[in-house]
């Protein structure tokens, strides 16, 4: 589908919900076709920049890893992979991998985990841990401060989540949303405290083994 479409698809879904938030009722809506506009967008933006078949399947590789490890620590709450993979494409591989390979994984791990409206805004927000990842680089490629990133970023994603939750299918209240912050507060630090020991552990040789990838990709020499 030309990009042009795309864009214009995506732009009316974001005036849609813009408009759908007027109304109380709209409010699950409104956030739905939001992210999912915002994450079409990211995908145009992704599309747009010149690739090689290599890279494209790295990515896809990293996305179906981290989905993958998501689904395997389904069981432990809260702990899943899927913001250091992120973050460590972003910091190796630059932002629009980054964002591809955190929004790839959540739409890959709900095949398994469930589908839903959560799903564009957890794309969305993946995606954006991966761009956060390639703005962060300089720091990044330090062990301590990769992890707390991933720490950081963790309780983040888990915060937005709850927020995400509270406008959608709650009354917009601050007891409501008091409510629903403590309820999922200790999932949102099992996440973060995941995120930091996944990283520690495997973070910095992960974002080693991509950039040495993501060189010999990008060194590949075309013979006309």
């Amino acid at each position: 589908m030309p990009r042009a479409v795309l864009l214009a698809a995506a732009a009316a879904a974001f005036a849609a919900g813009a408009w759908s938030a007027l109304s109380p009722e709209g409010s699950a809506l409104s956030l739905l076709l939001v992210s999912a506009a915002l994450v079409v967008a990211g995908a145009v933006w992704f599309e747009a920049a010149p690739g090689r078949t290599s890279e494209l399947a790295l990515i896809a590789t990293l996305g179906a890893a981290a989905a993958a490890g998501r689904v395997l620590f389904a069981a432990i709450p809260g702990v899943q992979p899927v913001t250091v993979v992120a973050v460590a494409a972003g910091v190796a591989l630059g932002a629009r991998s980054g964002f591809a390979v955190g929004a790839l994984a959540a739409l890959l791990s709900n095949v398994f985990l469930g589908q839903g409206p959560w799903t564009p805004w957890q794309m969305l927000l993946w995606g954006g841990c991966g761009v956060v990842g390639a703005l962060a680089a300089p720091i990044g490629r330090r062990r301590v401060p990769f992890a707390l990133l991933c720490l950081v970023l963790g309780f983040a994603f888990s915060v937005s989540m709850d927020l995400w939750e509270w406008w959608s299918f709650f009354p917009h209240t601050w007891a409501s949303l008091s409510v629903l912050v403590a309820r999922g507060f200790w999932f949102d630090v099992s996440h973060a405290a995941g995120n930091l020991a996944i990283a520690l552990v495997a973070g910095p040789e992960l974002r080693r083994l991509l950039e040495r990838y993501g060189r010999r990709v990008r060194a590949e020499v075309v013979w006309a």
